[in-house]
Parts: C-alpha cells; structure tokens; sequence
C-alpha cells in the first residue's frame, strides 16, 4: 500500500508506519485550513456483538465543483465526486493495481482511476452507465468528433417516440432522431466505434437542461429527465416554447470542454488501460467475469434507500441510447431489510474478488432527511461476509452545488457529507 505525506496539510510524512495505520495516521493528523480532524468512537452491533470503529470527520477532498479533470464533467443524479476516488486510489493502491466499482454509474471511480495509472473494472445493472463511462477510457480528439459529425446525414430524422415536442424544437427534434437512428444502425452492424460512442455519449448529456448548452428548451438540471407531462407545466408556468438549437455545435462545444485536459500524457496513461477495462452490465451480486482475489480496491456508492428513481430520472437517455428503461432491474430498496440484504449479497461478492489485504471504501449517504445512517447498516453487511470494518470517514463541506441548488442549508440531509466505510478482506 502506498505511502503519501498528508494530502492538504503542513503535517510531516506517514513515516514509518505502513498499511491501514499509515493511512489511519494520516487521517488524524489531516488538516484543512487548519481545521483538525474530529475522531470519535463508533458503536454498532453486528449480530449480537459489538464493533467498534474509529469515525473521522474532516473536509478531506476539496468542494471546489470542478477541480477534477475535464473529463469527468458528464452529469448524473447522485454521483460522487472524483477527489473521493482519488483520496482513497492513492493512499491504498499502486500504479497497475485494480480499482473496481460495482455500481459504476457515470464511471466515476474508473476514469479517475484510470487517470492515475490504475487498472480498472465496473458493474452496474443499468447499461447507460457503460454507454457514459466507456467513451472517456479512450477519448478521441476534437477533430475526429468534427469530422464525423460533418460526415452524417442528420436531415431525415423520424421520430418514434410521442410527446417530445414539449422538449425540443421540431428542426432539433429531427436532428435528435437522426443521429439516434444513425448510431443504432451503426451499434446494430457492428461498425460504432470509440468515435461515434463519444458522440453518443456527449449527445446523451446535452438532451435537456436548463440552459443554452442543452439540446431542450429550459428544464430541470441536466442529471434527471422530467415526465412529458410536467415538462407541459413547466412550460405554460414559464410561457416557453422550445427554441432551435444548433445540435452538431453544442455537442462539439461540450467536447471540447471535456477534452481540455487531455495532453498527451493523459491519452497515454488512458490508453495503458482502456483495452483491459472490465465494463460489466449485470447485477454486481454476481460477477463471474472477475477472477477471485484479483481487485486491489473496490470505491463504491451503492442504490440508497429509495432516494433517487434511476429510471425515471433516465427515460430520455434511455430512449436515445435504444435501451428499455422500464426493464432494467435496479434496485430501489424501500425498507433498510431489503436494502441490507441487497447489499450483504454485493459484500460476499466483493469479498470474493478483493486480493488478500485489498480495501472496500462503501460510500453511504444520510436518508430521509438524515434520520437513517446507512454506514451503521453496511457495517455488519460487510462484518457478515468475513470483511473487516476499519473506519468510517466523513467528509464534511462547507458548501456543495446540490445543497445551493434545492435550497438545503449547509450540512442538511446529507447533501454536504460523504460518508465511507472501510473494510479490509484479511489476509
């Protein structure tokens, strides 16, 4: 496991201390702006017994929104940001080693990952996820997008679907299905490659938002698509009709805005990594693809308690992509049992494909208004399965986008708190 000296802090190095008490040393003396890291004793039961962990709180990664790579700027509700990747990459792997995330999502965990020279594998239930992280693993250049988006017939556009004109213009609307029928037909013959998924994916992140750089006329932020039938209220309460919009530029626009930090060292250190990446679309409590004792660190943020609908959130992209939404089977757990044994499953997975040694960072969140603290539920998830519980670390901001855009105060219902659990598989 690497050895860094505090990450933010005037603090001297790690030292001689190795392994988790390097990196738990490392945790008490953090400090950020001089603020000290808070340490106190955490209690849960684990099936009749008690475990006890150490829980530290501190702004351990930056609130900066966008202090990351470019690359990471692809929108989608309830991801987590790139310095928690990063945070837990450096200090409990090396270079080469496999970072995995078992709900990938908007391939977080991956690019970051990847971005730091390590090998990296995903899962997740839904196959949009694969459609947004892919393309980033083996991004083209600026030109490449150019010259094929010149390139395609975009005028004879049909659309299939009902009730998008509340969305879009009519022009837009044909351009839209004209490039959806164009990347089908190409996914279909076999002949859609790193060029046109990079097209599809930046398309599929333009489709609505609420401002000139989106596809649609004014709607909800870009990481969630509203019914057809509320996007008719939001547009008779606005007195809005929707505008024409340019989609070859604004798709170029945003490439080149998620391309700015890709030198040549950045394609390079991607490239190592791109071919070998293990892009899953399955349930994550099975993964037979992944070899046992193969992963050196799992970073994570699984399905939370009924908090966000993904399906829902994704009907649009969905379409757009030709995937099914209302099959996918994610998992919306209502009650904390089913949510419990849900995840005990994913854990005995994990347990499986962690290394002797390897690290679980299972980032939980604040549910229903901060009454429920998943990380007191994870814990004995993952205690069960032969995982052992290490620490939980928090990390507490000051100010967060998602707070200021729902009108949350500071350190309400979870929106400016990561919380982490970690595990270690023994050796």
């Amino acid at each position: 496991m690497k050895q860094l000296p505090l990450s933010r802090s005037e603090g001297p190095a790690v030292g001689r201390l190795s392994g988790v008490d390097a990196f738990e040393d490392n945790l008490r003396r953090f400090a950020w702006e001089g603020r000290p890291t808070r340490v106190k004793m955490t209690e849960t039961d684990c099936d009749g017994h008690s475990v006890s962990l150490e829980t530290y709180t501190n702004e351990f990664w930056t609130s900066k929104q966008r202090a990351g790579n470019s690359l990471h700027e692809i929108s989608y509700r309830a991801c987590f940001k790139p310095q928690l990747v990063d945070f837990f990459v450096q200090r409990l792997t090396e270079p080469g080693e496999v970072v995995y995330d078992p709900f990938m999502g908007r391939g977080t965990t991956l690019v970051e990952a990847a971005l730091r020279d390590r090998t990296v594998a995903g899962c997740d239930v839904n196959p949009l996820s694969r459609v947004l992280t892919k393309p980033r693993l083996a991004p083209p250049t600026l030109e490449q997008v150019s010259d094929r988006l010149h390139a395609i017939d975009l005028t004879d556009g049909v659309c299939d679907r009902e009730g998008l004109d509340v969305f879009f213009h009519s022009d837009t609307l044909k351009t839209i299905c004209a490039l959806r029928s164009y990347l089908r037909k190409r996914q279909i013959s076999g002949k859609m490659d790193t060029v046109d998924e990079w097209i599809e994916m930046v398309a599929v992140n333009r489709l609505t938002g609420h401002s000139r750089g989106f596809f649609s006329v004014y709607t909800l932020p870009p990481n969630q698509a509203v019914s057809i039938a509320s996007q008719r209220k939001i547009n008779a309460r606005r007195g809005q009709t929707p505008p024409a919009r340019d989609v070859v530029q604004l798709i170029l626009k945003k490439s080149k805005s998620l391309l700015r930090d890709c030198d040549h060292a950045t394609r390079r250190r991607l490239a190592g990594h791109a071919g070998g990446a293990q892009l899953l679309v399955r349930a994550s409590s099975r993964t037979p693809e992944l070899q046992s004792s193969s992963v050196h660190l799992v970073v994570t943020s699984p399905p939370f308690l009924d908090v966000v609908d993904y399906a829902t959130d994704n009907w649009l992209r969905c379409w757009f992509c030709g995937i099914e939404a209302d099959t996918v089977p994610i998992t919306i757990a209502r009650k904390l049992d089913t949510w419990r044994a849900a995840m005990t499953d994913v854990f005995a997975e994990l347990r499986r494909v962690l290394v002797p040694g390897g690290h679980v960072a299972f980032e939980v969140g604040e549910v229903r208004g901060g009454a429920i603290k998943l990380e007191e539920t994870a814990i004995p998830c993952g205690e069960s399965v032969g995982l052992e519980p290490l620490a939980v670390v928090i990390n507490s901001q000051t100010f967060t986008k998602t707070a200021n855009c729902w009108g949350v105060s500071n350190n309400r219902k979870g929106t400016n708190t990561n919380r982490i659990v970690l595990f270690r598989k023994s050796n």
